[in-house]
């Protein structure tokens, strides 16, 4: 069952809706379902999807890495999981409010604009994602951004600036941490396409100290944050998840599961939610 969600990118959809879930929690929100949750589900799903879509189309020898095994073997299943993504797209913003959608729509064009082709060098189309150090702060921030501002925004309430500033802080450090090892993975595959990430340019020793410096971060802006508004619950589970996740990203028995990187390290964002609402229900 873990390898189905994980190799259909169902499980990083779901992560998705779990982290901001938990944005209403800490947005002083009660958790509940609303239009834009499955929003960001099937944008998730499809966007995930998207990065396939083009894999079939415009690098066809890239299918033979065990990367893509799921791929090679279940074509139409996955053709099936795009149209079905982008249906549940279509119906879900019929129920959105206007204001979300609106938020959206200039996040989800750069999302889009990071997988596709967007703009041409010595007769080469590149997209955002190939530009060199943007990949990861784009990740980052997009996840930060979505996760706590649609909330938000769907509430209707006034915001407290500072209040909404240090999540998503908090957040882009998160997310920044949890995404350094996946482009350790990919050292040798980005190379060979003259990907200039963080990896490639600094190595994987600098780099793995950049996402333990960047979880370090993310424990210290959260503790202070949730500490100084007599959070403590919040402060424990948020500090908590970032020691879990730091000794996931140094762990090298971890590294070497099968789905170390979609399982364990995007799991991270299902089991801080999942820390944050124990420690709200305790």
């Amino acid at each position: 069952m873990l390898a189905f969600l994980i190799n259909t990118n169902l499980f990083i959809s779901f992560a998705a809706v779990a982290f901001t879930m938990q944005a209403q929690i800490q947005l002083g929100l009660p958790p509940e379902f609303h239009p834009y949750l499955f929003i960001i589900f099937f944008a998730t799903l499809f966007e995930y999807n998207l990065h396939r879509l083009i894999t079939l189309a415009y690098h066809k020898n890239a299918l033979k890495s065990p990367k893509h095994e799921w791929l090679r073997e279940n074509r139409k299943a996955f053709y099936v999981l795009v149209i079905l993504s982008v249906l549940g797209f279509l119906v879900s913003i019929c129920f959105a409010k206007k204001e979300v959608l609106i938020a959206l729509f200039p996040i989800a064009c750069l999302t889009i604009f990071y997988t596709l082709p967007v703009y041409r060098i010595r007769q080469k189309l590149l997209r955002l994602r190939e530009v060199p150090g943007l990949k990861i702060f784009m990740i980052s921030s997009v996840w930060a951004a979505v996760t706590v501002l649609l909330p938000l925004i769907e509430s209707g309430t006034q915001p407290d600036v500072g209040h909404t500033v240090m999540m998503i802080t908090e957040r882009f450090f998160f997310v920044f941490a949890i995404t350094v090892p996946f482009d350790i993975r990919d050292i040798e595959a980005d190379t060979h396409a003259g990907l200039k990430t963080i990896p490639v340019v600094y190595g994987e020793k600098a780099s793995v100290s950049l996402a333990v410096l960047s979880i370090i971060i993310f424990m210290t802006v959260a503790g202070i944050h949730y500490a100084s508004h007599d959070q403590w619950w919040q402060a424990l589970a948020m500090v908590s998840s970032g020691i879990i996740t730091g000794m996931t990203i140094l762990s090298k028995r971890l590294q070497k599961f099968r789905y170390y990187h979609y399982g364990i390290l995007d799991g991270a964002m299902i089991l801080q939610p999942v820390l944050v609402a124990l420690a709200f229900m305790l």
